[in-house]
C-alpha cells in the first residue's frame, strides 16, 4: 500500500499494549474462559464472541455477560477474578513480540514513548516488568484513567495531553479495529500491526506493516 506516514511529522509514539507488545489476546480469552468454566458457564455456555472484544476494555465484554447472565458476583469481583488468571498466564509464558524490545529502544532514542491500553494497569504493569521496559515509557495510559474506553479516543488522548505533546505529533501503534478507530478520532496517525487480524482488515489505519521490523524505518524514513 501507498504509506500515508511522513517521516519528521511525529513527536511522539503511542504503543497499544495487548497485539502490539505482547501477544495477550489468546491469553486474554484462556482466562476468561477458566473463569466462566468456574461460574459454571463452561463448554459454550457462556454466549460470548471473543472476536467482538478485540482491543476493548475488560469491562465491555463483563457488562454484556452481565446483561445476559446475571451472575451473583458484582462486576468489579469479575474483572479481578480474569485480571488475575491473566496474568498468571502472561508471567508464566511470557508471550512479549520478537523485536519489540528493539523497537522501543531505537524509538526511543528519536521520540518520547507513552502506552495507551485498554487494559487495567496491572496488567500493563505486569507485561512492562515482563519485557524490561518500564523505564522505557514515560507514560502509560490505562482504560482506567478515562471514562470511554477504545473505540472512543479518550486513552490515547489522556496520553498526548501528558506527554504535552499534540495529538497531530503522535504516531499510534495499534492492532484491533477498535484501536484504530481510537487513534484517528483522537487526530493521530496510526501504523496497524497485523498480529490480531489479517492485513486487508485494517485499511483504516494510515499504514499497515507486515510486521514489527518495518515500523522504526518507516518512521524514520529507510524506507
Amino acid at each position: 500500500m501507498t504509506s500515508r506516514i511522513q517521516p519528521g511529522s511525529f513527536d511522539a509514539v503511542i504503543f497499544d499494549l495487548d497485539g502490539v507488545i505482547v501477544d495477550s489476546e489468546p491469553r486474554h480469552e484462556r482466562a476468561f474462559m477458566q473463569v466462566f468454566e468456574e461460574m459454571g458457564f463452561g463448554e459454550g455456555r457462556h454466549g460470548m464472541d471473543f472476536s467482538a472484544y478485540v482491543g476493548r476494555s475488560d469491562r465491555a465484554l463483563w457488562e454484556d455477560f452481565m446483561a445476559k447472565h446475571r451472575p451473583p458476583q458484582p462486576i468489579e469481583e469479575l474483572i479481578a477474578w480474569k485480571q488475575n488468571r491473566v496474568v498468571a498466564l502472561l508471567r508464566e509464558e511470557r508471550p512479549i513480540y520478537p523485536g519489540l524490545r528493539e523497537l522501543v529502544k531505537e524509538l526511543g532514542t528519536h521520540f518520547r514513548l507513552a502506552v495507551a491500553s485498554g487494559s487495567v494497569h496491572a496488567v500493563i504493569e505486569a507485561v512492562l516488568e515482563l519485557a524490561g521496559l518500564r523505564e522505557a515509557f514515560e507514560v502509560v495510559a490505562s482504560v482506567q484513567d478515562v471514562r470511554r474506553s477504545k473505540p472512543a479516543p479518550d486513552v490515547f488522548l489522556d496520553a498526548a495531553a501528558r506527554l504535552q505533546v499534540e495529538p497531530r505529533r503522535c504516531c499510534v501503534i495499534e492492532d484491533s479495529l477498535a484501536g484504530i478507530q481510537a487513534g484517528r478520532d483522537a487526530g493521530m496517525t496510526v501504523i496497524a500491526v497485523p498480529h490480531s487480524y489479517p492485513a486487508d482488515r485494517l485499511l483504516d489505519a494510515h499504514h499497515v506493516v507486515r510486521g514489527l521490523d518495518e515500523i522504526a524505518p518507516l518512521l524514520l524514513g529507510r524506507r
